[in-house]
């Protein structure tokens, strides 16, 4: 089979999406199983081959309502659960009469460029992105290649419950079966897709190290970088399903920062586990996170003329520094709930042609249709060798960042966690942090749509007052909801 082509104001997620997380066990699905980024929960408990099949099933179904027969891309990465999970899910699928397109081993943004590009009618990925190997996750695209909208996920889930019962069983019937097609060369179409705008490019002499975390990108990132005249040294460079996301990658930068250092390399970035975010080093070894990020390419599309109204969307955790740099140049920051998909929405919604996340997940419609860390990574390097300067240098022209601590304080009791707004005792610690440093910091508290935490995050114009109300707000925490 062959798919053939085809100022800063803060815009906050809508109540029924905001926090959400999967708690289902069981085959009744109890509780809300869709979250901030599709399903997610630990592999072989919550992520059974069980439920894979019947959310593939319901998936197909909606699918194939919404848009008819056709063809679904089905990506994973190398966690020792996503071929299990793959199989299941497509079973599930292919029960409906819809076809499935596996790629196998891919970045989360092959699935979307491929789904986008092909006359499919959605695209699956099964990942758990930057979470540990025994987590994994399923999220589905559109056939447009974005995010499913939350109203087809929450259908999926409502067909769910209802179509299985506490027995876990239901009627897979039909009399027209669709077939499972194993076609991991169509990743090279994808990888095509990075470089064509890049045709004129070549970044012969430069030196960059590529931690891929064991993960999805294993394969596709360092050919690039080399089809494109790059000299490149990788690091964690094969799949590991045991091993993905541990001590690496763009959760854990000190091993990237090291090789860059040890090799002299010009620069290096740090790849998630399913590849769809990265974080970059200098040649220092300095971190440059995605505010950064946003802001050296945002200037660059606003010398080209090709970012509208100067418009940047962000979330609430980009950095001040970063936001107060860019009014200065006569942009706008727009700030979203976190989360892509919010991001995105609001990109949508406003005409924006840069937006993205402090962690790396960074949105440019010019180039492509989902967040992309390789195709990030390749326009910042190109950036640094355009610009005839270090990246060292870029980012200390750029801005200073105030000091933002993040803390996660882990909540076990999932009601107390998603309605934490209702303790008045953390409101009144989170309004006295406030009222004292006042337009000299801010504060963010919110449940996180992936794991069993709260996140505390304190930004101040020092160190020692972000500490101090940080240290403060995780203490209530601990004492109203934690226990």
């Amino acid at each position: 089979m062959v798919i053939s082509s085809k100022g800063s104001r803060v815009t906050p997620a809508p109540a029924k999406d905001r926090n959400k997380q999967g708690s289902s066990t069981s085959a009744g699905h109890e509780g809300t199983l869709f979250g901030t980024d599709g399903i997610r929960g630990r592999a072989g408990q919550l992520l059974n081959p069980t439920l894979a099949l019947q959310v593939g099933f319901c998936a197909g179904q909606v699918l194939r309502e919404q848009a008819g027969l056709g063809t679904i891309i089905l990506g994973q990465d190398s966690r020792n659960s996503s071929d299990m999970l793959a199989m299941a899910l497509s079973a599930g699928l292919t029960a409906t009469g819809v076809e499935v397109c596996h790629l196998g081993l891919c970045p989360t943004p092959g699935v979307a460029y491929l789904t986008s590009t092909s006359e499919s009618i959605g695209g699956v990925m099964i990942s758990a992105s930057h979470n540990p190997p025994e987590d994994n996750g399923i999220k589905f695209f559109g056939a447009d290649g974005t995010k499913l909208p939350m109203v087809l996920q929450q259908q999926i889930e409502m067909r769910l419950k209802s179509a299985w019962g506490p027995s876990g069983a239901c009627e897979l019937g039909g009399t027209v079966w669709g077939h499972h097609h194993y076609q991991p060369e169509l990743v090279h179409t994808y990888m095509q897709s990075l470089e064509q705008p890049l045709a004129a490019v070549n970044l012969q002499g430069m030196r960059v190290v590529l931690d891929l975390a064991w993960g999805a990108a294993v394969y596709t990132a360092p050919e690039v970088f080399r089809h494109l005249g790059a000299e490149v040294i990788c690091l964690h460079d094969r799949p590991d399903g045991d091993r993905i996301n541990v001590n690496c990658g763009s959760t854990h930068l000190a091993p990237l920062q090291a090789a860059v250092k040890l090799h002299h390399a010009d620069l290096g970035f740090a790849f998630d586990g399913d590849a769809d975010r990265v974080l970059a080093v200098d040649d220092q070894g300095r971190t440059v996170d995605g505010d950064y990020i946003l802001y050296l390419w945002g200037c660059s599309l606003q010398q080209e003329q090709q970012l509208p109204n100067n418009l940047i969307v962000s979330t609430v955790m980009a950095n001040l520094g970063f936001e107060r740099a860019w009014e200065q140049r006569g942009g706008q920051l727009v700030r979203t709930a976190v989360g892509d998909q919010y991001v995105h929405r609001e990109m949508k919604n406003l005409g924006a042609m840069l937006g993205g996340e402090q962690s790396g997940h960074i949105l440019c419609p010019h180039y492509g249709v989902s967040g992309d860390g390789l195709l990030t990574a390749l326009h910042l390097a190109i950036l640094v060798q355009k610009a005839g300067s270090t990246l060292n240098e870029l980012v200390g022209q750029s801005f200073q960042t105030y000091p933002q601590l993040l803390r996660n304080v882990r909540v076990e009791d999932r009601d107390r966690r998603l309605n934490w707004q209702n303790c008045d005792p953390l409101q009144s610690a989170i309004a006295e942090a406030e009222a004292v440093m006042g337009d000299q910091g801010r504060v963010l508290v919110r449940a996180s749509g992936t794991e069993p935490v709260i996140r505390v995050m304190v930004e101040a114009c020092t160190t020692e007052l972000a500490n101090y109300w940080t240290e403060n707000l995780v203490l209530a925490v601990e004492q109203y909801l934690a226990d």
